[in-house]
């Protein structure tokens, strides 16, 4: 069995945002979030700069990356305008994902196989500029095919279709939808792609999935910002750091 590396935490806080913005103003304030989220044991923080604004503002990501210790993962549609700001708030990392302003969270994996000539510039610039680039893509070796042509060295699984199954009590489908996320992070590792995993995640499918040692990272938002109406932020970010920690453990025997 591969010795896994200890898994990292990426809390997204676009939906502290969500929620300053159904309101107007300045609070609750994401950067406090994030914040608070570090002190609580996220290892990086995630926010996704959407071409409507409709929770991250730009202020919010210059911001955010004068105020954290941790790595700052800017997500972001692969837009000419996201590229310019991405390069002047020179974040760690940059994970394109695709984007549609119909959509109410990001839908699938973005299209690197039909996309590849269009990605490769944007890919290309960011690494230029120092910035990691991400690739948020479905766990299909396709994809992971055309992360390594694009010359990405990261990918994220979208785990989106796993967890809605999982939610469904769809246990055929979320055996399959996992086998399928297996399959890819050990395609991903064998390629030479750092793996990272996310979207819809709880505290049960983070800790089961953290038993795949390809995986180096889970982000994480929704999920932990509902929580934290009922325990408070801090507690929920323990919370998924004990379950993932309880989830690689049990995987290697521990």
């Amino acid at each position: 069995m591969t010795r896994a590396s200890k898994l990292r935490l990426g809390v997204n806080i676009d939906h502290v945002a969500t929620v300053r913005n159904a309101r107007g103003g300045a609070r609750p304030d994401p950067v406090r979030a994030a914040l608070m989220a570090i002190e609580a044991g996220a290892d990086g923080i995630t926010a996704h700069l959407r071409e409507d604004r409709r929770h991250i503002r730009d202020e919010d990501m210059r911001r955010l990356k004068a105020a954290i210790s941790k790595p700052l993962n800017f997500e972001m549609a692969a837009t000419e305008q996201m590229l310019d700001i991405a390069l002047a708030v020179a974040p760690h990392a940059c994970c394109l994902v695709p984007e549609k302003r119909t959509e109410r969270t990001t839908e699938g994996g973005l299209d690197v196989v039909g996309g590849l000539a269009y990605l490769k510039p944007f890919v290309a610039e960011l690494s230029r500029a120092g910035i990691r680039v991400s690739l948020f893509i479905e766990p299909e070796a396709e994809a992971l095919e055309a992360a390594v042509a694009l010359g990405a060295p990261v990918v994220e699984l979208h785990t989106g279709a796993w967890c809605h199954a999982v939610e469904m009590n769809e246990e055929a489908r979320a055996e399959s939808e996992f086998e399928r996320l297996r399959a890819a992070a050990r395609t991903a590792a064998s390629l030479g792609l750092e793996c990272h995993a996310g979207h819809g995640l709880d505290f049960d499918t983070a800790r089961r999935i953290a038993g795949l040692p390809e995986i180096v990272e889970l982000n994480i938002g929704h999920f932990l910002v509902g929580e934290a109406i009922f325990t408070g932020l801090a507690e929920s970010v323990r919370l998924m750091r004990k379950a993932m920690d309880e989830g690689r453990a049990a995987a290697e025997g521990a």
